[in-house]
């Protein structure tokens, strides 16, 4: 009998699993992992899962290995073939098997990959995760179960048609989209010209190795040419996406920057219309004006864990029609089936503004305060999480006048707000501020600067 390699722990993330490709993840791993699910799988009485992967150059030969174990487990696959990441969710509700695994590295490097799982209409995320390493160190036999099948689908026209025959635009729009040679480029054109928009196309062939600049739309520089585009090209406005299109940048024609949590504005405003009273939840990352706007709209803001698995379960758990993080994952479940889409977003997006005839003007003028990006603190593994664990213990916040602990610590000011928290992905501590002014911004950092070197002298701090 061959004996396995150790699994390497480092890859079980808290949201998904990821890591670097051959090295960490290969089709070795993707079987064993295939054959873990197949026994949950077969556990929870589910029989079908669908597979989907991104545009990595790595992607088809890890669908491959991973629906080679779900079958070899007794489950049958229903193989997408290259889609974004939100068409794997679309085909696990509209195929009613409410499991599905998609295959993306998201916005990583081009030498990573990942698993992003869901089952029986959960999605897969910490302990869950966790019982999958052990399950994949010691499998279950399956020598006596009669293999599953494959069955290959084709769901991109669905999933467009879905869309366009549920959001309707009050005149057309010209926009630019930039995909980031990322696999929302398979679909993204089509999807808002079927919506009536002229679109300028950036980046949108599909090439895993990224040659024009990162996918990751949190990051100002990999929005530069699409603001450069935008502010040229006579567009009302510039859509981006991240490596598996489950993410949505926003720019406006004099090139700002519309961050996710000032579009999570935007959307609840127009939800809160059809659904008032209603329950809106975002992450610890967000501005103050999101639960401001949110109660001023006749809602309910709930602010919860970072972390688009945590998201998915709160919005589960508390039958919200929308929620939203600042990392640009956005959720309706209002009109949609609650999972966090990009392309759907900028679709929901464009049905907002198509009603105004300066549809930039309407974005420009949410409310903002003066506020830093994330500032990410780096670390050595395991000492993030123990750094933040004193922090919420023993940490000094005088003139605070709240502090939330649900995810790190977010200290609420009368003129702003701080936050760090550990990242469940990297071992660094992410911390963010805002202030009414620059003299508010800076007091809030220094009195977090004092919390930390307090607790750890030698650290260096990155602000």
């Amino acid at each position: 009998m061959t004996r396995q390699a150790p699994l390497p722990a480092a890859v079980f993330k808290a949201y998904d699993i990821r890591g670097t490709v051959p090295g960490q993840l290969n089709a070795e791993f993707a079987h064993q992992l295939g054959l873990a699910l197949a026994q949950r799988a077969r556990a929870e009485g589910v029989g079908t899962l669908v597979v989907g992967y991104d545009g990595r150059l790595s992607s088809p030969e890890l669908a491959q290995g991973l629906q080679n174990g779900l079958m070899q487990g007794g489950i049958d696959t229903l193989d997408l073939g290259m889609v974004p990441t939100p068409v794997v969710y679309f085909a696990a509700y509209t195929q009613h098997t409410g499991s599905g695994v998609a295959i993306t590295g998201s916005h990583n490097p081009p030498d990573y990959n990942g698993f992003k799982m869901m089952m029986d209409g959960k999605t897969l995320y910490g302990a869950d995760i966790q019982k999958l390493a052990q399950i994949m160190a010691a499998p279950e036999p399956v020598d006596a179960i009669a293999p599953g099948t494959r069955r290959e689908l084709d769901l991109l026209d669905a999933y467009v048609e879905h869309i366009r025959s549920t959001i309707t635009l009050a005149r057309p729009m010209k926009i630019a989209i930039d995909c980031g040679n990322g696999v929302g480029g398979a679909v993204a054109a089509r999807l808002f010209r079927a919506l009536g928009c002229e679109v300028d196309e950036l980046y949108c062939e599909v090439d895993g190795r990224f040659p024009n600049h990162h996918p990751d739309p949190a990051d100002p520089h990999n929005l530069e040419d699409l603001i450069r585009h935008v502010k040229e090209s006579g567009c009302e406005l510039g859509l981006a996406f991240d490596g598996d299109a489950d993410r949505l940048g926003v720019v406006t024609p004099s090139g700002e920057i519309i961050w996710p949590d000032r579009q999570l504005i935007l959307y609840a405003q127009d939800v809160l219309q059809r659904q008032p009273g209603s329950t809106i939840i975002f992450d610890v990352k967000c501005s103050r004006h999101v639960a401001r706007a949110i109660k001023q709209a006749g809602g309910k803001p709930l602010m919860w864990q970072t972390g688009h698995s945590m998201i998915k379960a709160k919005l589960a758990e508390t039958g919200a029609p929308l929620a939203g993080e600042m990392s640009g994952h956005i959720f309706f479940k209002e009109r949609w089936f609650g999972f966090d889409d990009g392309l759907y977003a900028g679709a929901r997006l464009l049905e907002i503004l198509s009603a105004h005839d300066r549809p930039w003007t309407v974005l420009e003028a949410l409310p903002k305060d003066i506020s830093t990006p994330e500032i990410k603190l780096e670390m050595q593994e395991g000492q993030p999480h123990a750094l933040i664990a004193r922090l919420q213990e023993e940490g000094q916040f005088p003139s605070a006048t709240n502090i939330s602990t649900i995810d790190g610590v977010r200290a609420e000011y009368a003129d702003g707000f701080g936050l760090a928290r550990a990242s469940n992905t990297t071992p660094v501590i992410v911390l963010r501020f805002e202030g009414d002014t620059a003299e508010d911004l800076e007091r809030i950092m220094d009195e977090f600067r004092q919390a930390l070197t307090a607790l750890a002298p030698d650290i260096v701090l990155p602000f």
